[in-house]
Order: structure tokens, then C-alpha cells, then sequence
């Protein structure tokens, strides 16, 4: 008979101190597990999976009259899972976890690297590009939200630098970052899509010659600013029935610059309705 190791130490005679009462009346919002490795296996769009390595930080709604939770049951809710993880799935972990510590809320946050296998836009030749992604799902009062966010390297080029320069324009790697609250499943490939079709042009793992050429000359012809990036990204999103609400934000690394440029876009659909 497998017991909860709580429940063995009650029948050893252990005292189970985070189940005794405590007198401070203080609710703790969040207790639990921070940055706890585990191996994953992500679905991708294609239909196969990947195996990668996630950081965790679980976390649920701790009452005034209890002493502590069961740490312990946060790694055993990890250990049980064997099958593959993805938007849909998620839901049921969060819910395994506030079943087994008996709690009200709950709030898991999965961080991994995202691998896209993408070709080069002339030679074809194909390379891993990798990506960010957190998935949150949180329960409070008994409803399940989740937010994904991807973090996409994109470059962008100077608007300004190509209008006065004679010859040549400023380029930069930029970080655009999504966070979206989605009400419908919605694959990660989506969210990178979208944001690389808005940048000066997208990132390739591995050019030829040809591609750097074309690459090149694409940046040149569709400059960007990094308010053009995150005001261009956002209207995507607002068009995107799946995306509730969202935050995008662009940091560009200046190549002229000792300093980032940075700009942030906020918007929360229901709030219109």
C-alpha cells in the first residue's frame, strides 16, 4: 500500500508539524517550490515532441489556521507526470497539485527552452533556432487561466540611420517578448510566427552566403523602430481572437549604443466589453 509520506509518518508516530495549528491569523499567498528542475517532453506543431529540461516554481494559497504545506507533495505531483506536456495539459497538473494539498488557489510557472526547426530563405539549408517559453497557469476561486509567453529574437534596423546615412544602416538582435493571457489553445510556433513576420527580419540558426544576402537586403527594406515593433506586434494581437490580454515588450540591443531601446505595449481585451 503506497501512503503519502505524511500519512506514514502518522502511523510511525512522526509528529506532522505543518498540519498543527497556527495563531498568527496572516494568509500566506504563495508557498511552495522555486526553481525545481525536472525533464519535460513538449508537444511542437508538427505533432512530434521534444524532450527538454523545465524550471518550475509551484506555488498554492496557504489558510491563517495552518501551520506550513507539504513541500514533499509539490515533487511527487512532478514525478507522476509521464506524458507529454502542453497548453491543454497543463490545466490538469495545476489541478493534480491543489487536489493533493488540499488547497483553494494554486499557481505553477514552467520555464524551458523551444527549438523550431527552420530553413534558410534561399539555400533551403535547415538549423535549430531556440526560443523561451514560460507557460503560468494559475487557479483562483476555482477557474483555470493560463499565460504563455515567448521571448523572440528578431533583428531590427534604424529607420532613422538608413534616412541620413549615405551608404549602410544600424542593425540590431532585438528581444521581443510576449506574454498572452489565451482563452483557446494556441500553439507556441503561432505567437513566434507572428512576431517574426513584424520584425526587420527573422533569425535563422545557420545562413550560406545567399541567405545572408537576402537577409541583409530584407532588413534594409522594412526598417524598424522599436516603437514600430511593439505597436506592430501588438495590433496582431489584437486581431487574435485566442489572446485575451497581453503584454509585448522590445528590447533592442543598439550596435551604436552602450544601452538597450526598449518599449512596452499593454492591453487587456475584455476590458472593452
Amino acid at each position: 500500500m503506497n501512503l503519502p509520506t505524511e500519512h506514514k509518518n502518522t502511523l510511525l508516530g512522526i509528529e506532522d508539524v505543518q498540519n498543527t495549528p497556527d495563531v498568527r491569523h496572516l494568509d500566506i499567498n504563495k508557498v511552495g517550490i522555486k526553481s525545481i528542475r525536472h525533464p519535460v517532453i513538449v508537444k511542437d506543431k508538427t505533432g512530434g515532441e521534444q524532450s527538454t529540461v523545465a524550471v518550475f516554481d509551484m506555488y498554492v494559497h496557504l489558510p491563517h489556521n495552518f501551520k506550513g504545506t507539504h513541500m514533499s507533495r509539490f515533487v511527487e505531483i512532478l514525478n507522476m507526470n509521464e506524458h507529454a506536456i502542453s497548453i491543454e495539459s497543463f490545466e490538469t497538473i495545476l489541478h493534480e497539485m491543489v487536489k493533493r494539498l488540499e488547497a483553494d488557489s494554486g499557481y505553477v510557472e514552467m520555464r524551458f527552452p523551444y527549438f523550431v526547426n527552420k530553413a534558410a530563405p534561399i539555400s533551403g539549408v535547415k538549423s535549430l533556432l531556440d526560443y523561451d517559453v514560460t507557460f503560468i497557469g494559475e487557479i483562483k476561486n476555482g477557474a483555470f487561466s493560463i499565460t504563455v509567453k515567448v521571448l523572440v529574437p528578431v533583428t531590427s534596423l534604424c529607420p532613422c540611420s538608413k534616412k541620413i546615412a549615405d551608404y549602410g544602416a544600424h542593425n540590431q538582435r532585438s528581444h521581443v517578448t510576449v506574454t498572452a493571457l489565451i482563452n483557446d489553445f494556441i500553439w507556441i510556433e503561432d505567437i513566434i510566427s507572428l512576431v517574426e513576420k513584424q520584425a526587420s527580419c527573422e533569425l535563422y540558426g545557420l545562413l550560406k552566403r545567399p541567405d545572408e544576402k537576402f537577409v541583409t537586403e530584407r532588413a534594409y527594406d522594412n526598417p524598424k523602430f522599436v516603437e514600430d515593433m511593439v505597436r506592430d506586434v501588438a495590433a496582431q494581437l489584437n486581431a487574435e481572437k485566442r489572446i485575451d490580454a497581453y503584454i509585448v515588450e522590445s528590447e533592442n540591443f543598439e550596435s551604436i549604443h552602450n544601452h538597450s531601446a526598449y518599449a512596452l505595449i499593454e492591453n487587456d481585451k475584455r476590458k472593452r466589453n
